[in-house]
């Protein structure tokens, strides 16, 4: 079998992958996609290989955070590394959320590595008919 190989394509993945290990403290960005479907928004994110247990959801007043952690998998010890191009670390998303969502009723799914949270946009911020009182109270200013 002919294999080809450029070498300035290798070092760049290699720069590629040694600069993008995040850690707690400066942890990577997460691919992501965010659309309106009916009356939620719905934020999907790219965590491949990653367990349900290591994510982990916060939300304070309109910022939702969402932090992941790809471990290295426990090998046998007579197992030897060919090639290692996934990345392992930390992997972070901050997003704002509009006020218009209900923040309270998030739900969070994740299936075959990607986390789908549903927010549903709050009731005060849906359209609604306004009533319009009846003309019976007039009063008449005499002067």
């Amino acid at each position: 079998m002919l294999m080809r190989t450029d070498p300035f394509r290798e070092l760049d993945r290699l720069a590629q992958q040694l600069m993008s290990t995040g850690t707690w403290s400066r942890p990577s960005a997460m691919a992501m996609d965010a659309y309106r479907e009916g009356d939620e928004y719905v934020v999907a994110f790219d965590l491949p290989g990653v367990s349900a247990e290591a994510i982990d959801i916060d939300v304070e007043r309109n910022m939702l955070t969402v932090k992941a952690e790809r471990r290295p998998v426990a090998k046998a010890d007579d197992v030897q590394m060919e090639l290692s191009e996934r990345p392992l670390g930390v992997f972070s998303r901050q997003i704002v959320l509009a006020d218009t969502l209900d923040t309270e009723q998030i739900k969070a799914d994740y299936d075959a590595g990607v986390l789908t949270l549903r927010i549903p946009i709050a009731e005060r911020a849906k359209p609604r008919k306004i009533a319009i009182g009846g003309g019976s109270d007039r009063k008449e200013i005499s002067g």
